[in-house]
């Protein structure tokens, strides 16, 4: 009689990963020393200074005063997101321990970080009274062209040029990069950084979904129907209120676990964005339209 040996399954110990970038507005992080926390949990309060100009000298009366103003503005926080996955301990065992280690790092990186992304840029666009442009960038001529006035407009409005970063579409850079002209590398090195946002991060305005309701289970984000894409953004790095209150991802083991035998995943991230009410000429927003 011949033997019958089913052979023992290997696996590979490595996940089919699903491609996506880090986060691109790090950079964009604002100092928490500049923040102090508001007397509501929901809101912090930011300083604010203002001052006259100056005034006649008068040998006789000496100086001219000024008035100082120093007070403290309101922000309320705008962002709170969270998931939770459960993983049954025999899944884990069973997929050679691959899904625990992966889980949390996979979720940041194709999850979390593109809409943290997706979110700052829309509120940056959003904000009222900060700079910006439409129209069709078809070509690298246009594209320089548009820069270029974007730049001047943020030079005209006195904003400092060592900080401003210019986020832009890796179709744009490319076609700018194409032209190999001194006038397209002279545009480019006027910023003090250079990033490329894939288009699925980059629109005025966004929708985050629940998780919950019909159609939105997935969760994650999509342009909001009245949505444009942008085509590039500048900012002024401190022109932006970029705080994270609280970041907590949470591992919760099997026997840690009340409710069932498995391991539990937990992420939340409650924080901000906004811009400066001074310093609104330091986001300069160009879409299509």
């Amino acid at each position: 009689m011949t033997n019958t040996i089913e052979y023992a399954k290997k696996y590979v110990p490595l996940l089919d990963q699903v491609y996506a970038l880090a986060s691109l507005t790090a950079d964009l992080e604002s100092d928490p020393e500049l923040a102090k926390e508001g007397a509501n949990a929901n809101e912090i309060v930011i300083p604010k200074l203002e001052m006259d100009g100056l005034g006649k000298y008068d040998r006789n009366e000496g100086y001219t005063k000024g008035n100082v103003k120093f007070k403290y503005e309101t922000v309320k926080f705008n962002y709170e997101r969270g998931r939770a996955f459960n993983v049954d301990n025999m899944d884990e065992e069973e997929t050679m321990n691959v899904i625990a280690p992966k889980i949390m790092g996979e979720f940041t990186r194709t999850k979390v970080a593109p809409e943290g992304d997706a979110f700052t840029f829309a509120k940056l666009a959003g904000k009222t009274g900060v700079s910006s442009a439409t129209g069709t960038l078809a070509t690298g001529e246009d594209a320089v062209k548009a820069l270029r006035a974007a730049s001047t407009k943020m030079d005209e409005d006195q904003v400092p040029t060592e900080s401003r970063i210019l986020y832009i579409t890796p179709t744009l850079k490319g076609l700018i990069d194409d032209l190999d002209t001194t006038k397209s590398k002279a545009v480019l090195n006027k910023f003090s950084k250079v990033v490329e946002v894939p288009q699925a991060r980059f629109y005025t305005t966004i929708d985050l979904l629940d998780g919950k309701t019909s159609g939105e289970e997935a969760g994650g984000f999509k342009k909001n129907t009245s949505g444009k894409e942008i085509n590039f953004m500048i900012v002024e790095k401190s022109a932006v209120l970029k705080y994270n209150k609280h970041v907590a991802p949470k591992i919760v083991t099997p026997d840690q676990n009340q409710t069932a035998d498995g391991y539990i995943f937990g992420y939340r991230k409650y924080g901000l964005v906004d811009v400066y009410e001074n310093k609104l000429a330091g986001v300069y927003c160009h879409h299509v339209a």
